[in-house]
Order: C-alpha cells, then sequence, then structure tokens
C-alpha cells in the first residue's frame, strides 16, 4: 500500500468504525423517567383502557410548582394521557359518546377541571385546543394522608354493575371523577332478542336475575327462573332466588313456599358441603322471617 493510500484507509477505517458504534447506541435502550403504563377496567359491560406515563416526585413540589395551578396539564407525562371508552358514558354527569379521547385537566386548590378532548395523541399539552372538547367537568380534589410518590390512575366503587371511580393520584391530592354507563339500555334490547328466539338454550337464570337485581319486569323475571328451574330441578340455591323475586314481586304467599321447598332440597341433599347447606339454611329462614 503506498504513503498515499494509507490516510484515505484510515479515515474509511474510522468513518465504519464511528458508524457501527452510532448504530450500537442507537440499538440501546434507557429506562423513561416517566415510565407508560396502560390500564384496563370494565364496568358493567363498558371496556375502559387508559394509557398514561407516570411521573414521580423526586423531591419535587407538585401542584402550584411543577404544575402551575390554573394551567392545562397533560395528566401524566410525554403524551397526554389516553382514554377510550367501548359504550358511551356519564364522565361525573356529562354524556360522552363511545371513542378515545386525550384527558386533560386543570389543576386548581380546591376545584379541578378534569376535560375530555377529541384529538387523543397529543404531545403534552401544548397543542390543545379548547374548541376540541368533549366535556369539561368539575372535580372537588380530597387530601390524601399519605403522598403518592408516583403519577397514579385507579378505578375504585366497582360494587354497583353500572358505575365506577376513576382517582388521579399524585402527591398528597386524589381526584376522583365518577363514571355511569347504561348496563340496562345495552343489554335489554339483545337480552330480549335471545329470550324470544328459537334459541334451544336460553341464559333463564342469568335473565332473571338481571331483572331482578334492576327492577325490570318482574313478571318475566319469575317466569324465566321457572324455566330455570325445570331445566335444573331439586337446586336449592335455585328455587331460594325465586323466592326472592316472588317476595320483591309482593307475592308472600309464594316466596314463603319456594323458601321452604329450598329447605325441603336442603334437608334432603346429601352430596352439598355442610357449609354451604347451612348458609341456604340461614338465607331461606331470614327470608320466611322477614315476611312474616
Amino acid at each position: 500500500m503506498t504513503s498515499v493510500l494509507r490516510p484515505l484507509v484510515a479515515v474509511i477505517a474510522g468513518s465504519v468504525l464511528a458508524t457501527s458504534l452510532f448504530a450500537q447506541a442507537a440499538q440501546i435502550e434507557f429506562p423513561a423517567a416517566s415510565p407508560a403504563a396502560t390500564i384496563k377496567q370494565r364496568v358493567g359491560l363498558t371496556d375502559i383502557e387508559i394509557n398514561y406515563s407516570r411521573p414521580s416526585m423526586r423531591g419535587r413540589e407538585i401542584f402550584g410548582r411543577l404544575e402551575p395551578l390554573g394551567a392545562v396539564w397533560r395528566t401524566g407525562a410525554n403524551n397526554a394521557t389516553k382514554i377510550t371508552f367501548s359504550t358511551p358514558v356519564k364522565f361525573n354527569g356529562t354524556e360522552v359518546p363511545a371513542g378515545t379521547y386525550a384527558l386533560f385537566t386543570i389543576p386548581e386548590r380546591n376545584e379541578w377541571t378534569v376535560i375530555l378532548n377529541n384529538v387523543p395523541g397529543q404531545w403534552g399539552s401544548y397543542a390543545y385546543d379548547a374548541k376540541n372538547d368533549v366535556a369539561r367537568v368539575k372535580a372537588i380534589p380530597v387530601p390524601l394522608a399519605q403522598p403518592v410518590e408516583t403519577f397514579a390512575i385507579t378505578f375504585s366503587d366497582l360494587a354497583n354493575e353500572s358505575a365506577a371511580t376513576l382517582n388521579l393520584m399524585w402527591e398528597t391530592v386524589r381526584v376522583p371523577v365518577k363514571l355511569e354507563v347504561d348496563v340496562a339500555g345495552i343489554l335489554i334490547p339483545k337480552l330480549e332478542a335471545v329470550m324470544a328466539s328459537a334459541e334451544p338454550k336460553k341464559p333463564y337464570f342469568s335473565a332473571a336475575m338481571f331483572y331482578y337485581e334492576n327492577n325490570l319486569d318482574l313478571k318475566k323475571a319469575a317466569a324465566w327462573m321457572d324455566a330455570a328451574i325445570a331445566e335444573r330441578p331439586n337446586q336449592m340455591w335455585m328455587v331460594y332466588r325465586k323466592g326472592l323475586i316472588l317476595a320483591k314481586m309482593g307475592d308472600k304467599a309464594g316466596a314463603i313456599a319456594a323458601a321452604q321447598q329450598s329447605l325441603d332440597l336442603v334437608k334432603n341433599d346429601t352430596q352439598s358441603p355442610t357449609p354451604l347447606k347451612e348458609e341456604y339454611t340461614r338465607l331461606n329462614n331470614a327470608l320466611i322471617a322477614s315476611l312474616k
């Protein structure tokens, strides 16, 4: 190799090495300061999914310092928090169609504004435009006894199948937002169609209990429970629930008769575990006592 070519070769080799090192560096993944999170929750028949990033306090004062009061906040870090509803919902009392939204907030000391915006996928709140808001609701922050280091979004109060509470928590603040879904409005048309169809297998028991628990047509509930019992006779738990439906209908004699029939089934049951039989003995006796 000539002395003229040696420097050129060295430059080329150095360039190749640098390119290789840059390529390797580009493949290295570093931990995120505000890691991404996804939370999914079914409320009634509605699927809710939230995608957000979780910043931490790291010794900083958050609301009023890092996140100014009275200013629109992305409600997390990086991209604005994204929330998806599979059906229409009530968002703190405001009707919201099914869809995907950006979730923004305006923190204040005594009251927050919680916003659903029709432009998901925004970076931060820099391009936020109120004209794209679908809902703006007020929420009262609840003080927390212990600080929450890392911003968190949770669901609570799920005992009622048609409602839940969405919680935004960071520093010493929890901001609750009530979510309500119309389970009956979604389910009843489907249920009525199935029950009126020629389908050989119908959800008689589940349909009867749904109507009973939601104070719907109790005559239909009683008829469907009878059909469920006809398919699976001698089930103490099913006959007991027939008594509950009849009691709610005001048929005390019928309810007492059903409870007594369930008690007889308990006495003649030689296969069920003793704790189960004791439970239904107690439940049926309580039902009879409540009707006398």
